[in-house]
């Protein structure tokens, strides 16, 4: 359940960033916008890894599985509406 809710909060962060560059932009800024996510959303899925391995009682090696999943959902999202943008 929290896998789901921090991918989740991964959409939302996108879907933020798209905003901001919808209202500051036009097509050009989006597709940025959709670059610029993926950074940080690589920081917030690794402090997510963090939290899990150092609060959670987790090891990396438990947790890599899940950071590779939590990361790419909303990337490929991301990507995707960048190609569908060009």
């Amino acid at each position: 359940m929290h896998t789901i809710l921090v991918i989740g909060g991964g959409l939302l962060l996108l879907a933020t960033c798209l905003a901001i560059a919808h209202l500051t932009g036009g097509r050009r800024t989006a597709q940025q916008a959709a670059m610029v996510f993926l950074p940080l959303w690589l920081v917030g899925a690794c402090i997510n890894m963090y939290v899990g391995v150092s609060r959670a009682g987790y090891t990396v090696a438990q947790e890599l599985p899940i950071l590779v999943v939590v990361f790419a959902v909303p990337a490929l999202v991301a990507l995707g509406v960048r190609r569908a943008l060009l």
